[in-house]
């Protein structure tokens, strides 16, 4: 299996497991932190690879490189901006169920007091 059938299908499985908080994101922030990420991917990856912290076996990759960073390690990038959004929501909205219930739970049931 080579990198970019692993990519695409973690990165298919992602949006997938997250299109219903996904859809709710707005498309423009997403976009740019797609870009922003990738782009300091780009720039990372390329140095790192230019001092010979890591290699790719050539076999495993298209051989597609943007600026010296495989096209294959962009995937990370686009999972993490993809992700962590909703990760974020998500936790955030069990975290508010969380303070509702404890609100409710707290509150005195029937009855007035004077």
């Amino acid at each position: 299996m080579t990198n970019i059938t692993l990519n695409v299908a973690v990165l298919l499985v992602l949006v997938l497991v997250s299109w219903r908080v996904l859809r709710r994101l707005r498309g423009g922030a997403l976009f740019w932190t797609v870009f922003h990420l990738c782009l300091l991917t780009m720039l990372a990856d390329t140095a790192m690879i230019a001092a010979d912290l890591y290699v790719f076996d050539p076999d495993k990759i298209l051989g597609i490189y943007l600026w010296g960073a495989p096209l294959e390690d962009f995937a990370y990038a686009i999972a993490a901006a993809l992700g962590m959004p909703v990760l974020w929501t998500v936790i955030g909205r069990r975290q508010s169920a969380h303070r509702v219930a404890r609100r409710a739970a707290a509150e005195p049931r029937g009855g007035s007091s004077a």
